[in-house]
Formats: C-alpha cells, structure tokens, sequence
C-alpha cells in the first residue's frame, strides 16, 4: 500500500532546479552573462539543467538530487503515459570555446548491448550565435567508412564533415547514429535523452581516449540529421517535435494558465520542463510559495501539478520542453 505521506500518494508542485557546471577542455572560465559562474578551475564547456545529479532549488524537496527524487516519486513526476522510471530528459546549455570532438551516439539497440538502459538522440536550440558558428551534422552525402578512417588517421576528417551555419533561433536535430561535432561561435540548449554516451571518433590530437571501435560500431553513414524548421501555430511555436522529445516556445502575454501549456496530442498530466531563455518569469499557484524563473532558470512541472500560472515579469522569452513517450 501506498504511504499516503509519500510524494506519489499527492500532487507535487513546480520546482526550480540548480544547475551543475560540468568542465570541459573546449570551454570557457567566465559564463557571464549567461550564468554568474567564474570557473576556479578547469573550463566549463556545459551546464546541466536536469541531470540527475542536480539539486531541487525550491519547495518541500529542496535540497534532494533530481536523480533520487524520480526514484523516489515516478508516477507523480512522469505520470501514466510514462514508459519508464526515471527522468527521461537531459537539457543543457553548451559554452563552446574551441571545437569539440568528432563523435558519435548509440541508438537505444546499440546501448542495450553493452548494459545501457538507453541511447542518446538529441538536439540542439540556438540561443545566440556568432557570424561564421557552425556545426557538423553527419556526414557528406557518399562519404563512406573507409574515408572517414583515413580522414582519423591522416587528420582530414573535417573534410568528410557535413557542416552547417548556425543562427540564433535555429534548431538542429542530431539523430543515434550520427557523427556530429560543435564549433566555436554558438551557445546551444541541448535536449537528449538522459543519457552520457559519447564514442569519441576524432579530437584533434588533444590527449583524451578515442572510442574507435564502438563509434564505427554507432556510425549510420545516413540519418535524419540536418536544421528542423520551426511550426508556427496560434498559440506557440514547436521547435521539434520527434521521438523522445518536443520543443516549443510558449509566448507569455502577461500571464498564461497551465491548462495552455500542454501540446496537441499530448497527455494531459504529464512531465515537462519551462526553460526562461531570457527576461524573467514566475509561476504562481495556490499550495504552493512562487517558484521565481530568472534568466536561465529551468522548472520542473510534475505530472501531478495543480494548476498554476506563468507570469511574465520582464521580457520572459519562455521554452517548454516535454518528453515524447512511445506510443506501442
């Protein structure tokens, strides 16, 4: 029986997440303007939103890993439509100051072989961009295995590399399966599925372990990776709407009810996740003390949330982000 104390026996409000400031080779020391964050030590090329490992900044739970917490309350958080435990979610913000690696994710079949619960599909949402930003999206069309191992081999990889411009606004789908690399000039908002599978291909001689083997084993020499144009509808814009997730924006005209928030097609009471991309937000509800959305900010909305409003403080450019559960 249920413990009625428990977080799965009563409807969990909205709460604001710490990121997790994650060092990286390529990234940088200084994150201002985007976060208040100077690294002391290594650079830090990605800041998690939802990671496990994050902590839940705000309500009752504050202060628990978001990891233990789904762990902990799965049903409230995910809801029925959920096909499995966990968050399902991964979203970051990415700080590029040189160019990552080359490399490749496993699709969920590929995972599923070596003990992984899941692989790794992901996208990525131009918050601002540099002229010249670019990214590898695949490869060019009839590159085959056998060039992309000489290109490792003899350094010309980025030639076989199928590079695209990047925008702020732009949202680039990167499918399992294909080779992909980020250059310096952009700061992206990823969303993945909640999983770190990296096999790295090619580092530019940088002195971190290669996974050759394995990201061969991942490579799909065609995918559907490439730039997903936005769909306009009356009252928001979807980014992306694939498997595993959807991306949309939600424009905020003074306030706007959580009844609004929910998609086409998708569940009424399910997870998802509202992401301040710029200006300032609150979401306010009766239950619970106002969960503030500075710049940057990201908020969980538990399947089992009462109802609630966002308000719009300043400019609040808001992204809602929601998992895309199988529909067999």
């Amino acid at each position: 029986m249920t413990n009625p104390e428990s977080p799965a026996a009563t409807p969990l409000s909205p709460f604001r997440i710490e990121p997790l400031y994650d060092v990286r080779v390529w990234g940088y020391r200084d994150l201002r303007p985007w976060f208040d964050r100077i690294a002391e030590g290594q650079p830090i090329g990605e800041v998690w939103l939802t990671g496990d490992g994050c902590t839940i900044a705000t309500g009752p739970h504050a202060g628990q890993t978001l990891g233990s917490f789904f762990a902990q309350a799965p049903e409230a958080l995910l809801g029925p439509a959920a096909s499995s435990p966990g968050n399902p979610l991964l979203i970051k913000v990415l700080f590029a100051r040189e160019k990552l690696s080359v490399q490749v994710h496993p699709d969920d079949a590929m995972a599923r072989k070596y003990g992984e619960p899941r692989g790794k599909t992901e996208c990525w949402y131009a918050l601002a961009a540099e002229p010249g930003a670019q990214v590898a999206a695949g490869l060019k069309p009839g590159v085959t295995l056998e060039q992309v191992k000489v290109g490792i081999h003899d350094g010309s990889l980025e030639q076989s590399l199928n590079m695209l411009p990047v925008a702020a606004g732009d949202m680039i789908f990167i499918d399992a399966g294909t080779v992909h690399s980020i250059w310096p000039g952009a700061v992206l908002m990823e969303t993945q599925q909640n999983s770190d599978l990296t096999y790295r291909m090619y580092d530019y001689g940088r002195p971190r372990e290669l996974h050759i083997d394995k990201s061969f084993e991942a490579t799909h020499l065609v995918t559907r990776a490439g730039k997903v144009q936005p769909t306009v509808l009356a009252d928001r814009t979807v980014l992306i709407d694939v498997e595993y997730f959807r991306v949309e924006r939600l424009p905020v005209t003074g306030f706007r009810s959580s009844e609004t928030l929910p998609g086409r097609g998708e569940p009424a009471h399910g997870l998802s996740y509202l992401f301040a991309a710029a200006g300032t937000g609150r979401v306010v509800g009766e239950g619970f003390e106002p969960v503030d959305l500075p710049a940057r900010a990201i908020a969980a909305v538990p399947a089992s949330s009462p109802q609630f409003v966002v308000e719009d403080l300043e400019g609040l450019d808001l992204i809602r982000i929601a998992p895309n559960w199988p529909t067999a």
